[in-house]
């Protein structure tokens, strides 16, 4: 069972709400989900407050017991809008 960590879509049409969650690679986008570890919200600008809250904890574990991030949360991660801990540390 391959694991992605990625984006459920929720919302309104032309109002887009994103949950970051962990689910099956082979389940669909906003199908069922293993975990739920944090939301995204584009319609706050980029670093305001509301804009992005992942649990970075359960993040760091999931990352580390293999779980693959999309190329969007991936980005996250790089631009530093979540702090990754190596798990047990």
């Amino acid at each position: 069972m391959s694991v992605k960590i990625r984006l459920m879509r929720l919302g309104a049409k032309k109002k887009p709400f994103y949950r970051v969650v962990v689910s099956d690679s082979r389940v669909q986008r906003d199908g069922k989900f293993i975990e739920h570890v944090g939301f995204y919200d584009p319609m706050v600008p980029c670093g305001e407050p509301g804009f992005l809250k992942i649990d970075a904890e359960r993040l760091s574990y999931w990352l580390g017991v293999g779980a693959q991030p999309t190329d969007r949360v991936s980005w996250f991660i790089k631009k530093g809008f979540v702090e990754v801990r190596p798990a047990g540390a």
